[in-house]
């Protein structure tokens, strides 16, 4: 433990700090990829409620297995970002981080006035990345996504299963753990570029985008069957 009471960490990102506002399941698994490559994780949780995942079973010990799978070796602290004494040690947390994660819909992070825009002027050196449905442009942005939505929608349903078998589902949250990864890989790569430039980027990243991006070679059949 070092003095503020943090863990002292150890891997190729410790020195790292990741303000991680996202919740659920694509934003956390991408900030975990950072904890577990060794980067201080601040996660930011909505008072009384917290991450909605906390309230998703299994439950041991009265707590949710679920969240902790998805939320170990991260610190936490509850901010209603509507209220300002509680935004302004947000931004505090902001001065000191090299990196913000979230996984709203678009333009929820800019009505509070924490939008890439924003943020960039204010935090020059503060990457932003952000997971969603459709990312932060095109027709579909605004849409809302979940993980069974991008599966759906990205084909991946249409080969699982058997050949008479209506498309099926994977067994776990393939649209939310491939959007966590290559947000993880992209945030990783935006510190590796500033490092390099000096200059922080906005890692905009759409779940449907990574979900047609794993489904491999089946892409390239459907488009030529011949």
């Amino acid at each position: 433990m070092v003095a503020d009471g943090s863990a002292v960490r150890t891997g190729p990102l410790s020195g790292i700090t990741v303000v991680d506002v996202s919740r659920i399941l694509a934003g956390p698994y991408a900030t975990l990829m950072m904890a577990e490559l060794g980067a201080r994780v601040i996660k930011v949780e909505a008072p009384e409620t917290g991450d909605d995942a906390r309230h998703y079973g299994p439950f041991v010990n009265g707590k949710s297995a679920y969240f902790q799978s998805v939320n170990r070796g991260k610190e936490s602290i509850a901010l209603n970002l509507k209220q300002e004494a509680d935004r302004a040690i947000f931004e505090q947390l902001l001065e000191t981080a090299d990196a913000v994660v979230e996984n709203f819909r678009p333009g929820t992070m800019e009505k509070l006035g924490y939008g890439w825009e924003d943020l960039h002027a204010k935090y020059p050196k503060l990457i932003y990345t952000s997971a969603s449905g459709f990312g932060h442009s095109g027709p579909d942005m605004k849409r809302p996504a979940y993980d069974m939505v991008v599966q759906g929608m990205g084909g991946i349903m249409s080969v699982t299963g058997h050949p008479d078998s209506p498309p099926t589902r994977i067994g776990m949250s393939i649209g939310d753990i491939g959007s966590g990864l290559y947000a993880a890989i992209g945030l990783i790569s935006a510190l590796y570029d500033r490092a390099i430039t000096g200059e922080a980027r906005k890692v905009d990243i759409g779940m449907f985008d990574c979900q047609l991006a794993l489904l491999e070679n089946a892409s390239m059949r459907f488009s030529w069957p011949g």
